[in-house]
């Protein structure tokens, strides 16, 4: 993407922050972000000295994009709001972080003449922003658009240091749900794992963790079993 945007985002989290960070270090101007909480706001102008914050309505304005990191049923709702007060103008660029919805999100503001795409990267944001601007860089991005202006949504990824990945909306279901279940399940173990070695007063559990851990992740992945039987688990080896 050779021109330089002027980029707001909806969303002052863990997700809007670092996106927020890597749009700059892109060297896109990121001018505003959507947010009303103090601690919040503090945060984003510590991320990035001067820039604006306020609801969403007036973060919209002069944005050439704007990405909306916010909850996938929250958007309709803001969209259904930015449209009523005349907000949004054609040719806008509006993109999603939501994993479980693709463009179709922005339907409500389809006739205006937006440029609708999603974009998720598929990480674990922690609030820490060097360590998730480091993941980003790590990380593939789910990506949909209309055909069209799809290479637009994968060319930003690539800037934001991620590999693209188109995901559509028909595949969005299953795909949120690997990415929770993946999440879920991790720390769920991690953290049973971590408890049994506490309690039995071994040293250093989550450094003697760390290995067996990537270990089986790697393993996991290049023998790619889909299908399992609990019963394997508590027997601790998968044939």
């Amino acid at each position: 993407m050779s021109n330089r945007l002027a980029v707001s985002i909806i969303g002052a989290g863990p997700v809007g922050l670092a996106l927020a960070k890597a749009i700059a270090d892109a060297g896109h101007s990121v001018m505003a972000i959507a947010t009303t909480d103090p601690e919040r706001i503090e945060k984003a102008n510590s991320l990035l000295p001067g820039i604006r914050t306020g609801d969403v309505t007036s973060v919209v304005e002069g944005a050439d994009l704007i990405v909306f990191a916010a909850p996938a049923a929250a958007i309709p709702v803001l969209i259904k709001g930015l449209v009523a007060t005349n907000s949004l103008i054609p040719g806008q660029l509006l993109v999603s972080t939501a994993p479980e919805v693709g463009y179709e999100v922005f339907s409500e503001a389809f006739a205006v003449g937006v440029v609708p795409m999603s974009m998720h990267p598929a990480m674990r944001f922690t609030g820490f922003n060097s360590i998730d601007r480091a993941r980003l860089h790590e990380s593939y991005f789910a990506v949909d658009a209309p055909k069209q202006v799809l290479p637009i949504v994968q060319t930003l990824a690539i800037e934001l240091g991620g590999e693209p990945i188109h995901v559509p909306g028909a595949a969005r279901a299953n795909y949120a749900e690997a990415i929770s279940v993946a999440s879920t399940f991790t720390n769920l173990i991690v953290g049973q794992s971590i408890k049994l070695l506490e309690e039995a007063n071994v040293d250093k559990p989550r450094n003697l963790l760390a290995g067996i851990l990537r270990s089986s992740v790697e393993e996991a992945l290049r023998n790619s079993v889909t299908e399992i039987d609990p019963a394997d688990l508590l027997d601790g080896d998968i044939e």
